[in-house]
């Protein structure tokens, strides 16, 4: 058998989600068919890094699965963007070793999340940024909040009561804030990021950014490990996965 990795994009608008579920249109169940096809085995499936929500997209997820097919890593990008819908992309594949897996080999991630300062947010961008309106954020503030959670901490504040993971403890390397012509784009790196993490650190450092919350107030946040502090979720269509990197 041989163990492919590729590099996946996808406009998660039209998804309910990157996993597989009963009955649903799925990023992964898209990608599986079409491995299903092409091995002619209802068997075969890929592994990814980590889950994304429904609205949620992605420029570098990445996937592995196992072929006894010996084509080239050409072909593969080739044969699989033949036959996947159009909103998802194969942008790369290679052969690694059976030791690579996609998910415990990753090192770390590196996500966006991009807001519309736009007066009148452009129908053609409403599903890819969320509008701002009147509720402009500070950045000086949000930049003054987000210092605050850089290094290692216990991050329970900041995922879903959902989180199945015992561990709440990850590491933030960067975490950034932008202006790209109409857009504010925040740029978080870590370790890992646990299930809403990034998007509950969006909604408080929107919060601080438009003065409904202090900057001072983040670290008071970390250390509740609540997340009922933690105030609103940021909206999913904002949130893109850039990059899933790995050690040597």
């Amino acid at each position: 058998m041989n163990r492919i990795k590729a590099t996946v994009a996808y406009d998660g608008t039209h998804f309910s989600g990157y996993q597989s579920q009963p009955g649903m249109r799925t990023v992964q169940s898209d990608i599986d068919r079409v491995l299903r096809k092409l091995h002619k085995d209802d068997s075969v499936f890929s592994v990814a890094s980590g889950r994304t929500d429904a609205g949620v997209h992605a420029y570098g997820q990445v996937i592995h699965f196992d072929t006894p097919l010996s084509l080239t890593v050409d072909k593969w990008v080739t044969a699989l963007n033949v036959l996947l819908p159009k909103d998802i992309r194969i942008l790369d594949a290679a052969q690694v070793s059976e030791a690579f897996h996609a998910r415990y080999s990753a090192a770390g991630k590196t996500y966006q999340y991009r807001w519309s300062r736009s007066p009148i947010q452009s129908p053609f961008e409403r599903n890819y940024a969320v509008h701002l309106g009147r509720w402009d954020p500070d950045i000086g503030r949000m930049r003054e909040g987000a210092v605050r959670l850089l290094g290692t901490h216990d991050f329970t504040s900041f995922c879903s009561s959902k989180t199945a993971t015992s561990s709440k403890v990850r590491t933030i390397r960067k975490l950034e804030f932008e202006e790209h012509g109409d857009q504010l784009i925040m740029t978080i790196e870590g370790d890992g990021f646990l299930y809403n993490m990034v998007r509950t650190i969006a909604g408080v450092l929107y919060a601080v950014g438009i003065g409904w919350d202090e900057p001072a107030h983040v670290t008071e946040i970390l250390e509740a490990r609540d997340r009922k502090r933690a105030g609103k979720t940021a909206p999913a269509h904002g949130l893109y996965l850039m990059e899933v990197t790995y050690g040597e």
